[in-house]
């Protein structure tokens, strides 16, 4: 194994473990107490734009609750402040090319989540 494989695995593992941060803190962040959260901003904008046949392709029911939004985010893209391929911003949105908007989770140079924002 070269240097450089050995550079793509660990990335490989740290996009993992920081998708699943990401998508951890944002199922956290929908329990908050924040009714202004850019989660709850997200799933309750979605729910009203996207109708009934939308959901219930994607989430089995025409009006699923929010937790169920969340469960269907897919990582569209993650890059960083130098690197288009950093590991410092991933964006997660709903299937299908139906939004513009993503969830932006941002990690802090520990690799822990430090903010996640509604953003276009």
């Amino acid at each position: 194994m070269t240097f450089g494989d050995e550079n793509m695995k660990s990335n490989k593992k740290d996009i993992q473990r920081h998708t699943e941060a990401a998508l951890l803190a944002i199922k956290q962040a929908i329990s908050s107490s924040d009714e202004d959260s850019s989660v709850k901003l997200f799933v309750s904008h979605h729910l009203q734009e996207l109708d009934a046949a939308y959901w219930t392709k994607h989430a089995g029911k025409p009006r699923p609750c929010p937790k169920e939004v969340l469960e269907l985010l897919q990582l569209r893209s993650h890059w960083g402040e130098d690197d288009e391929d950093g590991i410092d911003t991933f964006d997660f949105t709903l299937p299908g090319d139906v939004t513009q908007y993503v969830i932006a989770v941002r990690f802090d140079a520990d690799g822990e989540v430090k903010e996640i924002e509604m953003e276009s």
